[in-house]
């Protein structure tokens, strides 16, 4: 039984006509992949830029960053995390656009950000009161 429909590994070439590889849209145009990052955490992170509605009837649409987390040495998603909002727009494209702009290193900041906020929520309470000086 070969390959099933499986489609293996395959590369294909980066195409810097289609995008700016410096920001997370571009990224994703010039090498037909999502980004993919090291947590500030030690984990592997890939990334995808993410619409929903906004709740806003001036800007119907939002678009935020969504992280996948894998596991270690594992091939399966063990987590994720989410940005908040970080356009609106008057359609889904231009809310994605928006987002796409944002570059590389802004993206990875935010990743690290929602790291450090999700271990800070992790904290059990006897450690935050030691934290306050109330132990």
């Amino acid at each position: 039984m070969a390959n099933a429909g499986v489609e293996m590994g395959r590369f294909i070439p980066p195409d810097p006509s289609k995008g700016d590889p410096n920001t997370i849209g571009g990224y994703r145009a010039v090498h037909d992949r999502p980004a993919a990052f090291e947590g500030s955490d030690g984990a592997s992170y890939s990334v995808e830029i993410v619409t929903d509605e906004s709740g806003d009837r001036t800007r119907p649409f939002a678009g935020y960053l969504l992280f996948v987390r894998w596991g270690h040495g594992d091939p399966v998603a063990s987590g994720h995390l989410e940005t908040e909002f970080l356009s609106y727009a008057h359609t889904e494209e231009e809310a994605r656009r928006m987002v796409g702009e944002l570059s590389l290193n802004d993206v990875k900041a935010k990743l690290d950000a929602l790291i450090r906020g999700e271990k800070s929520s992790q904290t059990t309470w006897w450690d935050a009161m030691r934290r306050e000086g109330r132990s």
